[in-house]
């Protein structure tokens, strides 16, 4: 559970280290190389839930296999790129590949709960989000030292394994497909819900990642498609999202709405802080990833301390609080910068990392339908991806001439509005603090 779910930060992460040099070898852009980024995001942000709701109809078994798979023959396909849209389209399949291992592991453990009676598995839990939070933080660490060791190749190189040790556990550990009873009636897919609900999202996000007059026709595309898919999911019986659920689920629309606003500043920072360190500060792709391991023991420690409490008001007060007081800070960095004070910056944003992921997977496991966990876990992946796609946007666009310091100054600023409508969200909210006050008495 925990090595499928950890595909896809480790390879959002460590490609921040490797964006330089795959620039430079394909001499490209910022801008143009935001797409490996993006690649990942878009075709993950639209498997997610797909995958999510196989999941919660077929249970996790094969899916997971299959996934899991295509991540190891992304690996092969990236390595041997003659261009750079070569490899977003290895990204793209990287991806879909990652789909499966974040939804499976909800599915498994509400499973492991109903069959318990032990309704907050708090520890397992936070289990999940501190190997997702370690290898996103410890990501551009390994990057760095693989680059140096054996080219921006290597970053890719890394899948094989993991995808042969996703396929060996897989079939071995998780539980078969229980045999369906003769009468019984196999589920029925929502395969036109789900094919309006990918049109939707990736017109949405083609224009993110260009907004300007020219685009401004995939706004159109997005509200048809999302039209058609509110009024298929009203009229099927067996819905792909059932939208009359969310709608009445203001909590939960409010723990993606956050999860997203998160994000957005987490790979903000993530990618353009890193990206900055090499080109603005002029440090190596192996020391920019060494300056970034403090926030990974920060992160690690915040959510160890944090982490068996099931209570999340006070997480996510505090982490959106620090969140925003560390794009202040950026506001501070130079081009010759001490080593200390962007160590500083690292290690405060590590407390985020280690309260808002944990916060909102905690919040989402006691929001959600049951029946839904798998559906409603991928949702809460996707939100995060379409932060991380609007990150990608921000970067392309503050960074378009370069990682400098005045594009930095640019992009802190945006990630202080960002920041701020988060807090905004989160302090107000009472809901919150109905969420393991049961499991606390």
């Amino acid at each position: 559970m925990v090595l499928g779910s950890i595909l896809n930060p480790i390879n959002s992460s460590i490609i921040s280290i490797a964006l330089i040099p795959i620039g430079a070898a394909f001499h490209a852009l910022p801008s143009q190389t935001a797409w490996l980024v993006s690649a990942l995001y878009l075709a993950t942000a639209i498997g997610q839930p797909v995958v999510g709701k196989l999941i919660d109809l077929y249970g996790p078994r094969l899916l997971f296999l299959i996934a899991t798979s295509m991540v190891g023959l992304s690996g092969v396909l990236a390595v041997f790129a003659p261009n750079l849209w070569w490899m977003v389209g290895a990204r793209v399949l990287l991806g879909f590949g990652t789909c499966a291992g974040y939804p499976a592991s909800m599915y498994l453990i509400r499973r492991e709960a109903e069959r318990t009676g032990q309704e907050s598995p708090a520890g397992v839990l936070t289990v999940l989000a501190v190997a997702n939070q370690t290898v996103a933080v410890i990501g551009p660490t390994l990057g760095g030292l693989l680059i140096e060791w054996g080219g921006w190749q290597s970053s890719f190189l890394i899948n094989i394994p993991l995808s042969v040790a996703c396929i060996v556990l897989g079939s071995l550990r998780f539980p078969k497909a229980r045999r369906r009873d003769r009468g019984e009636r196999t589920p029925s897919l929502d395969f036109a819900g789900m094919v309006y609900f990918a049109v939707t999202l990736l017109a949405a996000l083609l224009f993110l990642m260009n907004p300007h007059l020219r685009t401004l026709y995939f706004v159109g595309v997005a509200v048809v498609f999302g039209a058609l898919f509110v009024r298929r999911e009203l009229q099927t019986r067996q819905p792909f999202i059932d939208v009359r659920v969310l709608g009445g689920n203001a909590p939960l629309l409010l723990t993606y709405a956050r999860n997203l606003l998160a994000a957005v500043v987490t790979y903000s920072f993530l990618y353009g802080f890193t990206q900055w360190l090499e080109e603005g500060r002029g440090l190596s792709p192996s020391a920019s990833g060494l300056l970034l391991l403090p926030m990974f023991g920060a992160g690690l420690a915040v959510s160890g301390a944090t982490g068996k409490n099931p209570a999340v008001r006070s997480k996510l007060a505090v982490g959106s609080l620090v969140l925003l007081a560390v794009t202040v800070l950026l506001l501070a960095t130079k081009d010759d910068s001490p080593i200390y004070l962007l160590v500083g910056i690292g290690i405060l944003m590590g407390v985020p990392q280690g309260l808002l992921n944990l916060a909102n997977q905690n919040a989402l496991y006691h929001q959600a339908l049951p029946e839904q966990i798998g559906a409603s876990s991928g949702l809460l992946r996707t939100f995060a991806y379409m932060g991380a796609m609007l990150a990608s946007a921000a970067n392309g666009l503050f960074l378009q001439t370069g990682a400098t310091t005045a594009g930095l100054h640019r992009l802190a600023w945006f990630c202080i509005v960002v920041g701020a409508i988060l807090l905004g969200l989160t302090l107000p909210d009472r809901s919150l603090g109905k969420i393991g006050k049961k499991a606390q008495a």
